[in-house]
């Protein structure tokens, strides 16, 4: 496969979880932790994008490249499209974007997104999904889902359970044998031509409804390619409860032999 980066956004402020990606993951610092997580992809170089002193220290103690971006940037997008820049990336780069609290994401699914770019020259995005059998986590707003068209191109996110089965017996019931119901990995694939692009599309009336901000994307006639895993992304740190979750996970694959 030809090569691609990895670019992993990382903010110091969090409010559920303070300095998140300076948290400590068994003697690392979680985004040193995420970065190490995915250099074991096929990517040719994984940088960490921050606005903060602090955070790019601890890349450099740990030998992780890291590029300094402005602290006023209102999304994770506008942040990496400032990285880009700075990196030099030219328009045809294929860029994955890594969120920097998931420090067990699957460098399979990494290599995925960036190879749908290469299979699907006409989406400027690529994404995953995994299918649900949970009516509960299909009804969580909390839980972002999306639906596909027939070449698995995005046709819309929503944090509302999608699609509805409008016959069903029990409302709470999922839709079955028709169509998946497919939960959202927030794990991003862009061309760097359209992700310096992207800041500058007006925001849509859709994403600021549900608050997502890929809406944007296609509101703006734009095409998201979605790579359907076959399992569930490892968890993701949000709050403490999780790091704890996560940590005790790390201690176990280290108790490994």
């Amino acid at each position: 496969m030809s090569t691609f980066t990895v670019l992993i956004p990382a903010r110091l402020a969090s409010t559920r979880l303070p300095d998140k990606p300076l948290a400590d993951l068994c003697g690392l610092p979680m985004v040193v932790r995420v970065a190490q997580r995915a250099r074991l992809s096929d990517a040719d170089q994984v940088v960490v994008a921050t606005d903060h002193p602090r955070i790019a220290a601890a890349c450099e103690q740990h030998h992780v490249p890291v590029v300094m971006t402005r602290s006023d940037h209102p999304t994770g997008s506008d942040r990496l499209a400032e990285a880009c820049r700075l990196l030099g990336l030219d328009g045809d780069a294929r860029i994955v974007n890594v969120q920097g609290d998931e420090p067990l994401i699957d460098p399979a699914l990494i290599n995925a997104c960036a190879r749908l770019l290469l299979d699907r020259p006409d989406c400027v995005m690529s994404t995953a999904a995994h299918e649900v059998h949970d009516a509960a986590e299909w009804r969580n707003p909390n839980v972002v889902k999306v639906v596909t068209d027939v070449q698995d191109r995005a046709l819309y996110f929503s944090r509302a359970p999608i699609p509805w089965w409008r016959d069903a017996p029990d409302a709470t019931q999922l839709p079955q044998g028709m169509a998946a119901v497919l939960r959202h990995i927030g794990i991003y694939g862009y061309r760097a031509g359209f992700l310096r692009r992207f800041p500058e599309l007006p925001v849509s009336p859709l994403e600021q409804v549900e608050s997502l901000e890929q809406l944007r994307v296609l509101w703006h006639g734009e095409r998201i390619a979605v790579h359907r895993s076959a399992h569930a992304p490892g968890p993701g740190v949000d709050t403490p409860e999780d790091l704890a979750r996560v940590r005790a996970l790390i201690e176990g694959m280290n108790a490994t032999p």
